[in-house]
């Protein structure tokens, strides 16, 4: 059995403990999601860029086939598991694969404070933004920084980032700095919206 590891890449950052919903249409990844629902296994995501994938990614686990359609195309549901650094890369098949290791944390937790704060943060994000996650991050889930920034459609230069990080307490520290850096134009934004009354309640 090879060890190699198929990869999609995609113009996204995918990270641990976040759903990915994908429809698959190409005939390249409708075998490899084929292959990787028949054995059960795990496919990588990595961001694309222009001159190639990046280094860093994250394992995706097939949590359910939501659809088959006549043509062969599906949609699955997935979520975010591993990351990894891809070592060498393989064209053999007609979708890349990657011999890579996968990254572990180094020990140590996040501050009581900082977590507190970052939460803090994302409460009024989400209400700014109007965006939805599946449950709301709570305090004490392992490696929470991924929960907070996972769902959000937030710059993908910042989430690559804060993928290759293996301290918690760092990313945490860099989750709070986004946050706090961000909130001012997401506040003013839907102040004008507000004001201009464009948020589609005419009175």
């Amino acid at each position: 059995m090879s060890t190699l590891l198929p990869l999609f890449p995609l113009d996204l950052v995918l990270l641990p403990g976040t759903p990915l919903p994908l429809h698959i249409f190409e005939p390249r990844y409708k075998e490899m999601t084929a292959e990787c629902l028949t054995g059960k296994k795990p496919f990588g995501v990595v961001r694309a860029k222009e001159n190639g994938i990046a280094e860093i990614g994250c394992t995706a686990e097939i949590v359910s086939l939501s659809k088959e359609y006549p043509d062969g195309r599906l949609d699955i549901i997935t979520q975010g598991v591993r990351r990894f650094e891809v070592m060498e890369v393989s064209q053999e098949r007609a979708f890349l694969q990657a011999e890579v290791m996968y990254l572990q944390d180094e020990p140590g937790a996040a501050g009581a404070d900082e977590i507190e704060q970052a939460l803090k943060l994302h409460r009024e994000i989400v209400a700014l933004t109007g965006a939805e996650a599946a449950e709301a991050p709570a305090n004490g889930q392992p490696q929470l920084s991924f929960q907070l920034v996972g769902p959000l459609p937030l710059d993908l230069d910042f989430k690559q980032t804060l993928l290759s990080m293996k301290s918690e307490p760092e990313r945490m520290q860099a989750v709070v700095s986004y946050f706090e850096a961000i909130l001012p134009s997401l506040r003013r934004t839907v102040y004008l919206r507000q004001k201009a009354g464009g948020n589609g309640h005419g009175g």
